[in-house]
Parts: structure tokens; sequence; C-alpha cells
């Protein structure tokens, strides 16, 4: 019970406060580890194919080991010490492991640049939470951009945090985290990371491969209690799951497009790069900046669920 505790506690503590910029996050170590590792076994390691392939795996052992290693040290030693302060190590690790609030946040603040309407405050304010080149996007563009990640990190900001934590407390949830952060830094297909990057991203592929589905199917459960299209969410989610690169980016872009009745995704440009991309949903209607709300929305919605039949899960078993 001391881990269901610790992972409801967390989700309200990210609900009330989200990330505060002064506070440390654990993401933050994660990254310039992954980039000391990377500048450290460049240099030692061929530069053929074979070489950073290699390089990547020591990336994608080492760190998932290394944070799972020590933040159970610490979660355990807090817990020896006294198990109120256990609950709170974990608590707050937890908290961190999430990212709904945040999600929110930033959304909200493309959403308000739009209605003022202030389109390159727009294109600057989406740009804090995608990766794609914002300059040239028009408003339609920035709310699809929008709308597409809130639907993408519902499942890997918030349901995969979830799904972990209930699994393995805090230790597994930021190891998952630790996963989601090289697949962010180096999962690239380009020059540089193409091979480099291969085995982060397969991790992060097999890491979110069941709570990306399990995400799809509560966001499905999210559109009907929010009064959206849930069939429509079913029926695009069915149909158009498999039309991304990922197989999992898909998986609750398409459940959001189809209780939108919007179409996501199309082409776009990375780093200057055209990047012919599938769009998926029906373009029942044109996307409109309140389909940034309706998304955060079904977002908590569906999160609210992962946590409520978790809890249950884990009570019982």
């Amino acid at each position: 019970m001391m881990t269901v505790w610790a992972v409801v506690g967390g989700f309200v503590l990210d609900a009330l406060f989200g990330d505060p910029a002064w506070l440390p996050h654990p993401v933050v170590f994660m990254g310039k580890a992954i980039a000391r590792l990377e500048g450290f076994l460049r240099p030692r390691l061929p530069k053929t194919p074979k070489g950073e392939v290699l390089g990547g795996a020591i990336v994608a052992f080492c760190l998932p080991v290394g944070t799972l290693l020590f933040t159970g040290a610490v979660c355990w030693g807090a817990a020896r010490l006294h198990p109120l302060l256990g609950l709170a190590v974990q608590m707050f690790w937890c908290a961190q492991a999430l990212a709904a609030r945040g999600l929110v946040q930033e959304s909200t603040n493309v959403y308000k640049e739009l209605t003022k309407p202030d389109l390159p405050a727009a294109r600057r304010a989406v740009s804090r939470i995608v990766g794609r080149d914002t300059a040239a996007l028009t408003a339609e563009g920035v709310t699809k951009a929008a709308v597409e990640t809130v639907a993408e990190n519902a499942s890997d900001g918030v349901i995969a945090p979830l799904f972990y934590m209930l699994l393995g407390g805090a230790p597994l949830a930021l190891t998952y985290k630790a996963i989601n952060t090289m697949d962010s830094m180096l999962g690239y297909k380009n020059e540089k990371y193409l091979y480099f990057g291969r085995v982060p991203a397969k991790l992060d592929d097999a890491a979110n491969y069941l709570p990306s589905r399990l995400a799809a199917l509560l966001w499905v459960a999210a559109a009907a209690f929010t009064r959206n299209d849930a069939k429509g969410a079913w029926k695009i989610w069915r149909r158009d799951r498999r039309r991304h690169a990922s197989p999992n980016s898909a998986q609750t872009e398409s459940a959001c497009a189809g209780a939108l009745g919007v179409q996501l995704a199309g082409p776009a440009y990375y780093f200057g790069q055209y990047y012919p991309k599938l769009t998926i949903g029906d373009a029942l209607r044109p996307i409109e900046p309140e389909d940034i709300l309706r998304a955060n929305r079904m977002m908590y919605v569906a999160s609210a669920f992962a946590l409520a039949w978790g809890c249950a899960l884990r009570a019982l078993f």
C-alpha cells in the first residue's frame, strides 16, 4: 500500500504544483549524464556504424541501470531511517516523473497567444513543447502541433510513468524517464544519430509499447466522459494507430484526432529538413484553438482513469 500512497500523493503534487522552475529536475541530470557519456564514448569507439551502435548501446545500458540503482538505494535508505521519510521521497519523485500540469500550462499558453491573436508569440510558445521547426507555422499548424503534443505526451509524460511507478514505485518510474530522455536526445534518424541512437530508440519503443496502447484505450474512455466523440476515437485509433514511424507515437494521437474530428500529423520540418509524415484522422472540421483545451481535458481524465484503475489493481494484487 505504501507504493499506492506514493503514487496518489505524487499525482496530486504534480496536479497542484507541476515542476517549479527553481526546483532541480531529475531529467536535467539525466540529460547531462547522457551528454557526458556520449562525449566520452564517441572519441574512444570506431567511427563506423557498428562502433556508433555499440556506443549507443553502452549509454542505453548505463543510464537506466544507474538510475534504477541510485534511486532505489536512496528510497531504500530513506525508508530504513523512517517509513514516512521513505514515503515522502517516493512521493516527491513520483510527482517529478509526471508532466500533466506542465503540459497543460505550456499548451494553454499556446492557446492564449492564438486567441489574442499573436501568431509569432504562439509560435514561440509552441516551440517550448515540440521538436519541429515552428518559425513558419500557420495558426492552424501551431494548433495542430500543440494538440499532437498533448496527445502524445499524455502517454509518455503521464500514463507510462504512472504505469511504471505502480509496478515499481519512483525508482522504476524514473528509470522509464531515463529511457525516454535518451530517446528524446539520441533517437533522431539524422546523420549524427542514425546509428548512435538506434539502441536507445529501440529501448524506448519497447518501454512504451504496452503503456501507449493502454493510454489510447483510456483516451477513448476519456472522450466519452468529456462528451467528445468516443466512437470516432475508437474508429480512428483502430485505423490510424500505425501511421507513424514510431510504433507508439500514433496511439494516443489517433484516438485524440478521432475524438475531436480533426486531422493531425502530416509533413513537418525538423532542423530545417523536410519529413513527409502521414496524416492521422479525418478533417471533419477545421482544427481550432479550443481543441487544445479539449485535448487537455481528455488528457487529465485519461490520467485520472489510469490512476484509479491502476491503484485498484495494485491494491488487489
